[in-house]
């Protein structure tokens, strides 16, 4: 009888988080997913139970900025078996500054540095040690924005250096892993219809101008996110290790 896999998904309450805490669990893992909201994450749980059945997903609410959160997540995670799929989704979009002085773009770039890179370096420094072995999977997700540098509201500076500096953290953990069988890897969508992270700024005319930058003529959806992370954490995918793939529709063309 083949082992059930235990999957971990951060930022799992909502959007491309959920979507593939959904499409992961109905691939027949168990799933943590990781928020700062309880309430967010159990009902994620409770939809996601409706079609994986009970006791699919296991919600757990921190911080995943705040060292001692993750310590406690992690120690129950911990508790759980051996990890065999680590996503790292948590992130937001950047956070402007209050003014125009220095202390306060410092300040934003802290909020967003921490947001975007910070989180996923504590998890999974907390998590390495109980990561499968062999057969691990690190996905890492990033952003299109590192690709081709941010501008405007939604990715300016800080968001997507954070979001870039995942790639090279990302790499250097697929050199130091790959030798145990774990592989990393990097998930660097474009533009997602359907989450959180464009709030309020997100119109007609913006949608139709961010469509019309991909190849393919439409906008991605979270589960076309779920769908490639299905892949990449996947036993099937043991030879797909330190790379950047790109997910936006041909907005950014590969290289």
């Amino acid at each position: 009888m083949t082992e059930q896999r235990f999957a971990v998904v951060s930022g799992g309450g909502t959007g491309i988080g959920r979507a593939i805490a959904a499409r992961l669990a109905g691939d027949g893992c168990r799933v943590v997913v990781l928020g700062r909201r309880a309430a967010v994450l159990e009902e994620a749980r409770a939809e996601i139970e409706r079609t994986a059945g009970p006791g699919a997903v296991v919600p757990l609410a921190g911080d995943l900025a705040d060292p001692e959160a993750v310590e406690r997540v992690a120690a129950r995670i911990a508790e759980l078996g051996p990890v065999d799929v680590l996503v790292n989704n948590a992130g937001a979009i950047i956070t402007p500054p209050e003014d125009d002085g220095l202390a306060a773009l410092a300040a934003s770039w802290r909020r967003d540095l921490d947001t975007n890179l910070l989180t996923a370096v504590l998890l999974t420094t907390a998590l390495q040690g109980v990561l499968r072995r062999p057969g691990g999977r690190l996905v890492v997700i990033s952003s299109a924005a590192a690709q081709r540098g941010g501008a405007g509201p939604h990715s300016a500076g800080s968001y997507a250096a954070a979001k870039a500096a995942l790639h090279g953290w990302a790499f250097g953990l697929a050199r130091q892993l790959g030798p145990d069988g774990i592989t990393v890897n990097v998930l660097a969508p474009g533009y997602v219809a359907d989450t959180e992270i464009f709030g309020a700024d997100r119109n007609e005319e913006f949608h139709a101008r961010k469509v019309a930058d991909t190849l393919v003529g439409r906008a991605g959806t979270p589960e076309d996110v779920a769908e490639a992370v299905a892949y990449i954490a996947s036993p099937a995918a043991g030879y797909l290790t330190g790379q950047v793939i790109g997910l936006n529709g041909g907005a950014v063309l590969g290289r």
